[in-house]
């Protein structure tokens, strides 16, 4: 999906942009948008104070740079390839949460990308879910690296256009399969970023055997959704939920017993 301004006022319940305070587009919201201009109408959301865009393909945080309000911002498992895109943040006077692993941009030392951070953003209280020290902030002055200008952009936009389709083909095509492959660690960041209980391993694990991996991948990631959805209705939408429910499981209990 693409995120228009409709979809956003949809998903924060808002009548108008300026009234959006928390937006949340956790988990393949925009995996099908490809082009940095995917979350370019967060350039209009002021007064935004949380936003989460985990688990989706965002590469571009330079939209960001506008929200002033912001002081909760998710971006785990994304597809932010530079440090360097920490420039966008730097000047948000409120940000006191971030959220950035999983990313390519954490690279394989966690120490610097962590000193980096903080280097960059000393007014975090807490990095990745864990919680900032003032030793922390000591220490990456010393070993952070200090960002002082925005990436160097490819140029998707301009001399690389004839080749984007195939090349976001490829891409798509490849988040799409990691995404489907949520685990029970998947499962349970993605709840507790939305404040709700963790899912125990016996409630998650129940395959059957027979189901190939194809199916329990599908499966696994239809729950995952469904249960990001739930929490964007009220009693009306809950209480729908629960008579369509009801009767699916009459009519999945009446063909196993057909099925005896």
């Amino acid at each position: 999906m693409r995120l228009t301004r409709a979809a956003v006022l949809a998903r924060a319940k808002a009548a108008a942009l300026d009234g959006v305070r928390r937006l949340n587009c956790c988990a393949n919201f925009l995996l099908f948008v490809s082009l940095p201009a995917q979350i370019s109408i967060c350039r209009d959301l002021p007064n935004v104070e949380v936003i989460t865009f985990s688990v989706n393909g965002i590469s571009d945080l330079e939209p960001l740079n506008q929200c002033q309000n912001l002081s909760e911002l998710y971006l785990r498992k994304n597809n932010i390839t530079s440090l360097n895109e920490l420039f966008y943040l730097k000047h948000l006077p409120r940000l006191r949460v971030l959220w950035l692993s999983e990313n390519p941009c954490c690279g394989s030392d966690p120490h610097r990308y962590r000193m980096t951070v903080l280097r960059n953003l000393p007014s975090l209280q807490k990095l990745d879910n864990q919680v900032v020290t003032e030793e922390e902030l000591s220490q990456a002055l010393v070993d952070g690296e200090e960002i002082t200008a925005p990436p160097a952009r490819r140029s998707v936009e301009n001399s690389c256009r004839e080749s984007t389709g195939s090349s976001a083909a490829e891409s798509t095509t490849e988040t799409a399969s990691e995404l489907l492959s949520f685990s029970l660690e998947e499962t349970n960041k993605i709840r507790e970023e939305l404040g709700m209980k963790p899912v125990p391993r016996d409630k998650f694990s129940s395959f059957s055997p027979r189901e190939t991996d194809c199916n329990r991948k599908k499966r696994n990631n239809v729950l995952n959704a469904i249960l990001l959805l739930m929490k964007e209705l009220d009693t009306e939408g809950l209480e729908i939920v629960q008579q369509t429910v009801g009767r699916r499981l009459q009519a999945c209990r009446k063909k196993e017993l057909q099925e005896e």
